[in-house]
Formats: C-alpha cells, structure tokens, sequence
C-alpha cells in the first residue's frame, strides 16, 4: 500500500536518517526517532530536542505504536524476518500494514537490504547523498529545502577539494581498537574511503572490498603503515570527539603499533563513526578530516 500524499508521521532509525530529517525541515513529522551515534550536528540539536528519541531500536510493537506511515532508516539492519534482535519486520510486511520505508540508496542492495554483500562500491558516494536529499525532497514535498541543502554541501565539499588540489596525499586509517587486542578498520566501500579521498588522503585499506567494516591484527596494521589515524568511536547520543580520546589513547599505547609512522609522530586523531556515515554531515566530515590532513591548507 503506498503511502498516500507526502508522508506526515515519519519515524527515522540512526544517525543519517535523523539528521537528515532534520536538515529537509520535517521535524515536525518525526513521531520518533532511534539510534543515534554521536550528538547529533550543532544545527540540528534544537530540532532533535523537540522529537521523541529511544537510545536502542523499537520492536516492532514498539514502532507500531507510534503509528508512522513512513520509517526512514540510515542503514539495512532495521528491517528483516520478525524474530531477529532490533528487527521491525521486513520492509514488505511493513508495507501490507500501510507504513512506506527507505533505506539510503549506498546501504540499499535489495529489497530488504539485509546483507552489505551486494553492495556496489561504486554506489557508495557523496553522489548518493545528493541523490537521496532528491528522491526525499520530492517524496515529503520539500524539494526547495532539498535543493539548498545539496547547493551547501556542493559548494562547501569544492572548497575543500580546491584547497588541497595538488597537495601531497597522507595514507589513512581509520581504526577501533577491539577487546581481544585486534583493531577493526574500513575497507575500500565504506562511506569512511570516500570521506579521506575528498579530504585530500587515501585509504591505506582502500584495496579491501569483501565488507565495509573489517577485523586486523596490529601486524596488518603495521604492514600498511598509515601516516595518519582516525578512530571510529561510537555509539551514544551524547558522544562527541572528546569521548573518542580513550580510543586515541590506546593507540597510543599498544607497543605493537609503536613503529607505524601515525603512532610514532602521533598523528591518531579522535574520529566518531557517525563522521563516516552517508549523510548531510558528509560536508562536515570532509571539512573535520582535511584539516587533520592539510592544517596548512584547511583551517
């Protein structure tokens, strides 16, 4: 059943999704909102003051309740087969009860999007973004709020890329340090990659494309041997780069990684995971990670 006319009870799922519920100035529609990352960007706090917010992802039952007609979502894991953990349902039972979906277009490789297997890595771009801002400006009637939002992000992303056009391109990882002494990383077809391309670096993992997100050793991380190290700490609604310090810290520490060029010169700098989202903080990632990269070239 298609939702009918622009949707007017939204709920959104995850950092992208809310924050660009935000930024298409349908606040008002929000009947919910769940699984946040980090604070959410400073333009939009006010706005996500005023919503309802759960710290973990409904249940069905509990998703239901808030009678939607629409759940935006920021990535795939939202919707599969009842009975899995943080599941509301398939997006096809959830379209028999008269409640549309969307899962952005980088992290949508089937119907219900349940794997990150199929994803293209060519699909996952700062393209999809605009793309998206598209498709849901039409579809909430808000295609004018859309088109400024892309002119914002176009032109503040160009900048970025003029300043550090030519400049030397520092290797990047992007590391979580894990409780059995291994550090998960971001391949090749992360949103992450495209982040540090545009930022004037390169992914020292970029030639990895199995998944998204990735488990090493520090032996691995050595042999690549990043110039520069981001974190990747998550998740909490309250988190900024100040909670990302502990990670930074031990980096720092572990003797392993005390030869790699970021570790020895002590560029491993605090990063959040939602930085590395497909989302409208794409222009403000960019902007974060190019002066970490080019401090003397992005201020």
């Amino acid at each position: 059943m298609a939702v009918d006319g622009p949707p007017k009870r939204v709920y959104a799922a995850y950092q992208p999704a809310i924050e660009m519920a935000h930024a298409l100035g349908i606040t008002d529609r929000l009947v919910g909102t769940a699984f946040l990352d980090a604070q959410v960007l400073p333009e939009y706090v006010d706005q996500q003051k005023r919503v309802d917010y759960v710290p973990s992802l409904p249940s069905r039952e509990a998703l239901l309740e808030k009678q939607p007609d629409f759940v935006l979502s920021g990535f795939n894991g939202f919707f599969a087969e009842q009975g899995a953990d943080s599941s509301v349902g398939t997006r096809a039972s959830l379209r028999e009860l008269g409640v549309e979906s969307w899962i952005f277009s980088p992290l949508c490789p089937s119907e219900d999007g349940l794997t990150d297997q199929s994803i293209d890595p060519a699909t996952v771009t700062v393209e999809n973004v605009y793309q998206d801002l598209r498709d849901l400006g039409v579809l909430f009637g808000v295609e004018d709020t859309a088109r400024a939002v892309i002119a914002d992000l176009r032109e503040r992303i160009a900048e970025v890329e003029k300043r550090v056009d030519g400049a030397e391109r520092p290797s990047v990882a992007i590391v979580s340090p894990n409780e059995d002494g291994s550090y998960g990383t971001v391949s090749g077809i992360d949103f992450g990659s495209h982040i540090i391309e545009r930022a004037g670096g390169r992914n020292v993992f970029a030639d990895l494309s199995d998944t998204r997100n990735i488990d090493i050793g520090a032996e691995e991380l050595v042999n690549r041997d990043p110039d520069v190290i981001l974190t990747d700490a998550c998740c909490n609604a309250d988190m900024t780069t100040r909670d990302a310090q502990a990670d930074v810290d031990a980096i720092l520490r572990d003797p392993a990684l005390a030869d790699i060029t970021a570790v020895a010169d002590k560029a491993v700098h605090p990063f959040l995971f939602a930085d590395r989202s497909a989302g409208v903080r794409a222009a403000h990632s960019i902007e974060q990670v190019a002066a970490l990269l080019h401090p003397n070239l992005v201020g």
